[in-house]
């Protein structure tokens, strides 16, 4: 078992610590903080990786990150060198200088700190009561004072109120709710689940009655695969917490029985008529629990999952592949680079479904990739095995 990290800082001409919760670095040092501390001076501080630990108000504390957020956002002149005047930026390079800015932007955010108590209380004025917030995203305290970013604390209280209100997924049919916990991605885009709530059945399933589900997340694809006949459903995922959502979200819906959840890297043991992969879609490295949803570094769970989906089809079973093509328009992957993964597992293209996304950042034209976002298209590649000459 890792280590717990520990943040220090002085206080009081004393030295203390607490439990580092936020999935940031820590910082290169720590401050005490309060209501006089100017935003120019944050803002100074926070981009040189300071702590700034808040001692005072709690909803000054959010009106100073909304200040820092403004100074962050606040459009600056650049001047951009290019080889070859008036030659566009490449997608592939707008990306990653959209990534960076991302990750810096997350870096100075997150330098506001909350301390909690062994209880998850806060001990700062007007402060939230986020204990049952707090206990659900980080688990028992064991005792421990902690201290998290103030952003990291907004996102915890969040995915509270989303995992109480539930979100709606038209393509299950009567309204049904799917609850996220946090850390697990929530199916806002409702796309690919429609995909495969329509795509038709393969034959095999109609004898051989397993489906496969490969990280399975929320679970939600694994209930639309249950509710559409498949009477046993494996679903693997290598998270506790999604493993835990799953099996809350299918006892919700009373499918708990038709799935079986694992705890494993891809493929449980076996073949099945038809394996369900709905991959992260994007070849970046994660730099938050979040993004291991949206981002897989050299697209390895893409290759792992096409390698070895051939040894657990049955014979006549399908591999659905749920993939957005955002990262072709990126320049980060090519469709050629797809096909040869596909073609070098011993696998053929046996049809495709797509779909246009409707999420609001494809109609933001001030979006610095709506280029790429404008022109995504999501799909469902059928897969089946070659045959053998």
């Amino acid at each position: 078992m890792n280590n717990p990290t520990l943040l220090t800082w002085t206080e009081n001409d004393s030295e203390r610590s607490a439990l580092w919760r936020s999935d940031q670095v820590l910082p290169a040092r720590v401050v005490l903080a309060d209501d006089t501390l100017t935003a120019d001076a944050a803002y100074r501080l926070a981009c040189a990786g300071t702590g700034l630990l808040w001692r005072s108000d709690f909803q000054n504390a959010r009106q100073l990150l909304q200040a820092l957020a403004r100074r962050i956002d606040k459009p600056k002149k650049v001047r951009i060198k290019k080889p070859n005047p008036g030659a566009p930026a490449l997608p592939g390079a707008v990306f990653h200088t959209h990534r960076q800015a991302q990750a810096q932007r997350t870096r100075i955010l997150s330098q506001i700190l909350i301390e909690l108590n062994a209880d998850y209380g806060i001990d700062l004025r007007r402060a939230p009561d986020a204990k049952s917030a707090c206990l659900q995203a980080y688990g028992p305290s064991n005792g421990q004072t902690s201290v998290v970013s103030l952003r990291s604390l907004q996102g915890a209280i969040g995915a509270f109120e989303w995992r109480k209100n539930g979100v709606e997924v038209p393509a299950m049919g009567e309204a049904l709710r799917i609850f996220p916990h946090y850390g697990v991605f929530s199916p806002v885009r409702g796309e690919y689940v429609e995909l495969v709530a329509n795509a038709p059945l393969p034959e095999a399933l109609k004898t051989h009655s397993v489906a496969f589900d490969i990280g399975v997340g929320t679970g939600v694809l694994s209930a639309v695969l249950a509710r559409r006949g498949a009477s046993q459903v494996i679903a693997t995922d290598v998270s506790e917490r999604a493993l835990a959502c799953a099996l809350d979200n299918l006892q919700r819906l009373g499918l708990q029985n038709q799935v079986q959840l694992q705890q494993t890297h891809l493929f449980p043991t076996g073949q099945a008529a038809l394996v369900v992969c709905n991959p992260p879609w994007l070849p970046a490295r994660p730099t938050t629990l979040l993004e291991q949803a949206v981002y897989d570094e050299g697209s390895q769970m893409l290759k792992g999952f096409l390698a070895k989906l051939p040894e657990h089809l049955c014979e006549g079973g399908e591999g659905w592949l749920i993939l957005s093509d955002l990262a072709e328009h990126l320049g980060l992957r090519t469709r050629e680079s797809l096909l040869g993964w596909i073609a070098d597992a011993g696998l053929v293209v046996l049809g495709r479904l797509d779909v246009k996304p409707v999420h609001a950042k494809a109609q933001d034209a001030t979006d610095p990739l709506h280029a790429a976002r404008s022109a995504e298209v999501t799909s469902l590649w059928r897969l089946g095995q070659a045959v053998a000459n």
